[in-house]
């Protein structure tokens, strides 16, 4: 399998396979809104798309970056999730870097949206697909964010070496100027629990693909 390990923004063509990463925090986020029961998660474009699918669909979880604000029901954060029933649910996410890779890569013909609590699962899938070539897009940081690609290596190298230790992968993680801004509180909207969450490995045992819906970006989860 080749991989390739891109920033959004040097995403020049469309990829057959993508697996999109955001450790801290939005797809662990997706992940524990899944486990909560929630049914399908809607990755929005925009925080205004956002508000008017929350406002169209009363019933919906919305969800976004930064402080609590008007229209939505809570925020980014595992540790703040984790409390929240969603049973059935549809959540609505909008987030500053793992909303934006997943809908940058959405023609692709597998997008998967991942982090280290789902990673065994995504490299499950990517080992029953088997490939030839997967774009792995590092969301946070203009693609320098070391958390995210710290665990797009490690799911590559799971995928094609499955005794692979993930000590040295997790250890970036939590060295990352992610995890010292979320434990030291620069970013609004933190849960103290957060940072160690995030680096919960292969916490759940599903993978999270993401498909066209209704001219909707979904994310739903898939047991392998």
């Amino acid at each position: 399998m080749d991989a390739r390990f891109l920033g959004i923004a040097e995403l020049t063509e469309v990829p057959s396979v993508a697996v999109v990463v955001d450790v801290m925090r939005a797809f662990t986020v997706a992940a524990w809104a899944f486990a909560r029961g929630a049914e399908r998660i809607v990755l929005a474009e925009s925080l205004d798309e956002a508000l008017a699918l929350k406002s169209r669909h009363p019933g919906w979880v919305a969800l976004k970056d930064g402080p609590p604000a008007p229209g939505f029901d809570t925020v980014n954060s595992p540790g703040m999730l984790r409390s929240i029933g969603l049973g059935g649910r549809t959540v609505v996410q909008k987030t500053t870097a793992g909303t934006v890779g997943a809908l940058a890569v959405k023609d692709a013909s597998l997008v998967l949206c991942a982090s280290f609590v789902v990673a065994e699962a995504t490299a499950r899938l990517l080992r029953e697909r088997e490939p030839d070539r997967v774009t792995f897009v590092v969301t946070g940081e203009d693609g320098r964010a070391d958390e995210d690609l710290a665990c797009a290596q490690y799911i590559a190298r799971r995928t094609t070496e499955t005794a692979t230790d993930a000590t040295e992968y997790l250890s970036r993680a939590g060295d990352s100027r992610a995890a010292t801004e979320l434990t030291e509180g620069i970013r609004e909207g933190v849960h103290p629990d957060d940072v160690a969450l995030c680096l919960e490995l292969d916490r759940f045992p599903f993978a999270m693909v993401a498909t066209a819906e209704d001219g909707l970006m979904v994310l739903r989860p898939h047991a392998g």
